[in-house]
């Protein structure tokens, strides 16, 4: 049986509540890739949107302007920007419009 060793409790201060690990996103090469997909979405395509070098708030922003834009869903899960349909051609338009390095990437 394993044991674990951490302090939970402590007569100084009290309940000591575990410390959140902070999910590092890996540094990308500077290059967006687009891709779709279909697998595990009932057969609906998304367009991944991968490599994009912003923090969380200004990626929600950035998805809500492609999803504006495309007249489409979409959601941020990860860092990772998901706009339903097979939209590839018109996103990718409009990040190299923002100066950003894209390339479609996969079938």
């Amino acid at each position: 049986m394993a044991h674990d060793n951490r302090l939970v409790y402590s007569t100084e201060t009290g309940r000591i509540a575990p410390e959140e690990e902070k999910v590092a996103r890996p540094k990308g090469d500077g290059i967006v890739r687009i891709q779709r997909q279909t697998s595990g979405r009932k057969g609906k395509g998304v367009c991944l949107i991968t490599g994009v070098d912003l923090d969380d708030a200004a990626l929600e922003k950035l998805a809500a302007e492609l999803k504006k834009k495309c007249g489409c869903g979409g959601a941020v899960k990860e860092g990772v920007i998901e706009i339903q349909g097979d939209k590839r051609d018109l996103i990718k338009t409009l990040l190299e419009a923002k100066g950003m390095k894209v390339k479609l990437a996969g079938g």
